[in-house]
């Protein structure tokens, strides 16, 4: 199944993309502003929709997407990516969201996946790394193989399938249920450690990975 509802979530990141996505609209708006981007109109994860969040075709269904180019099948293996939002924006763009409010979320565990299916991520992969200045020597399987592969689906979108699409990292802070950092600053050493780990730098893709910061300690929950 490539919907995948989730219900009400009372802490984390789920929790409060929920709250941003359903109630709290004006934050994002505010934040991704500077970027150009306004009008932006949430797909997931929506409260009519039991929160439900997306994977492999269906992602694609949601975002109102085809792939004529270059098909999500020959690009990547099912099972791929649980999309944490997704949006699009009046400027007819789309936002694939990942979530974070606690430092440990932005480290996960390297791919488990099968031989058959290692061997056509990894091929996906190199082919995306140098969209985003790394070599194709960089380990994108390891300690932050779910940043690497947000990254790949960015490439297979914009690079392949010429999409006007954004990869939108959120960083709450405030979020004192899970102890997350207050401010920004508590996220650098974080976000740098991914960075370099990946090698990634200035690619002709970099400047559509955006990293937007929402304070939360002032909602009710924090």
């Amino acid at each position: 199944m490539a919907r995948i509802p989730q219900g009400a979530r009372f802490k984390g990141s789920q929790h409060w993309l929920q709250v941003i996505a359903n109630k709290e609209r004006g934050l994002f708006d505010g934040a991704i502003r500077p970027a150009g981007i306004t009008g932006v109109e949430w797909l997931s994860p929506l409260e009519k929709d039991d929160y439900a969040e997306y994977q492999d075709e269906d992602f694609l269904k949601l975002l109102g997407l085809e792939l004529p180019h270059r098909s999500l099948k020959s690009f990547w293996p099912a099972r791929g990516p649980v999309w944490d939002g997704l949006a699009s924006a009046s400027s007819r763009s789309v936002l694939l969201i990942e979530a974070k409010a606690n430092v440990s979320e932005l480290v996960s565990p390297a791919s488990e996946a099968s031989p058959e299916s290692a061997a056509l991520i990894t091929q996906s992969m190199n082919e995306a790394k140098p969209a985003f200045g790394a070599p194709k020597s960089a380990g994108w399987s390891g300690t932050y193989y779910q940043y690497a592969n947000r990254l790949a689906h960015l490439y297979l979108l914009r690079e392949c399938n010429k999409v006007d699409a954004f990869l939108v990292f959120l960083y709450f802070t405030g979020a004192k249920d899970v102890g997350g950092p207050s401010g920004e600053s508590g996220w650098a050493d974080a976000i740098l450690s991914a960075h370099q780990t990946l090698q990634v730098g200035k690619g002709r893709l970099t400047p559509f990975v955006i990293d937007l910061f929402i304070d939360v300690s002032h909602l009710a929950g924090s």
